[in-house]
């Protein structure tokens, strides 16, 4: 009987060393990263446009937020040649409860951006 019981303890250890990597299906282990995909290569310009707001404003499609991000992308694909020319598009007029204008936050951002990718 003891015989048995070790083999049982020990078969249920070696299954439980086994699940993850049968669990992952690929073999790869958890903690290692995967190859990036195209979904997983997109940008994260929201950060530079953290001061937008996210608040639609009537008679206008979409947010200050999301015209702003548009305009990071524009500008990191170089559709656009420079920060003001990226944000022409957005308002110059203040928002309440909101510092400066949608288009200086826009130019602020791209110039970050900018910065970013020149490694500086």
């Amino acid at each position: 009987m003891r015989l048995q019981s070790k083999l049982a303890v020990l078969a249920g250890s070696m299954a439980l060393g086994v699940f993850p990597a049968v669990a992952l299906g690929n073999g790869a282990h958890p903690n290692k990263s995967t190859p990036p995909t195209k979904a997983s290569k997109a940008k994260a310009y929201g950060k530079f446009c953290q001061g937008e707001s996210k608040r639609h404003v009537a008679g206008t499609p979409g947010t200050p937020f999301s015209k702003c991000v548009t305009d990071m992308a524009k500008l990191a694909n170089g559709s656009a040649t420079n920060p003001a020319k990226a944000c022409a598009g957005e308002s110059k007029k203040h928002v309440a409860g909101q510092r400066g204008t949608p288009y200086s936050v826009c130019v602020s951002g791209a110039k970050k951006l900018l910065k970013q990718q020149a490694g500086g």
